[in-house]
């Protein structure tokens, strides 16, 4: 088979994981690319929430209607001076699994994108069978696409795509604080 071969026209599970920069960005790409076919996108955020700043949140609005965007987390759960208690950020991520479940479901969205899902699956916000459950279910024709570190093993064999993100230099190593427009 070659690599246009169109027989096969279901949705795909691509995985972005790894511990270097860019998993959110690279699934926001895909978000882009499909809007540009004026398809029909939902990302659901499953750690950052309303209250994190971000060009990205900024950008989505303007691919409205064809983009719509969730943030359902309280934030980074357990860093970063966290004054929610563990409970919260858990109710928070059961909430937009069940969000993601329902979009998915509504015919209404070509791709899904659940943005640090593996992050909220390592911190126990979210089970590893909820997650593969909602694979179970996923209408053929939908991709959903999932991002965070540490992918677990089982997840990375369901998906049909997968990219480990490496760092290999970072400027924040070098004393670089975050800039606008390129890290948040």
């Amino acid at each position: 088979m070659s690599g246009n071969d169109t027989r096969e026209e279901r949705g795909l599970v691509v995985v972005l994981t790894g511990h270097g920069k860019g998993k959110t960005t690279a699934a926001l790409g895909i978000a882009l690319r499909a809007a540009g076919y004026r398809m029909k996108v939902c990302i659901v955020g499953f750690i950052k929430g309303d209250a994190c700043a971000s060009g990205e949140r900024e950008g989505i609005k303007r691919l409205a209607p064809d983009v719509e965007l969730h943030l359902s987390g309280k934030g980074f759960c357990g860093m970063r001076g966290d004054r929610y208690p563990f409970e919260e950020h858990r109710a928070k991520a059961q909430e937009a699994l069940r969000l993601a479940r329902d979009k998915m479901l509504s015919g209404q969205f070509d791709v899904l994108v659940l943005d640090e899902i593996t992050n909220a699956i390592q911190l126990g916000l979210v089970d590893l069978s909820q997650v593969l459950d909602l694979l179970d279910e996923k209408p053929p024709a939908v991709h959903i696409v999932l991002t965070g570190r540490d992918a677990p093993t089982d997840l990375i064999e369901r998906a049909d795509t997968v990219t480990e993100m490496r760092e290999i230099k970072h400027a924040y190593r070098q004393g670089v604080g975050p800039r606008k427009g390129i890290d948040y």
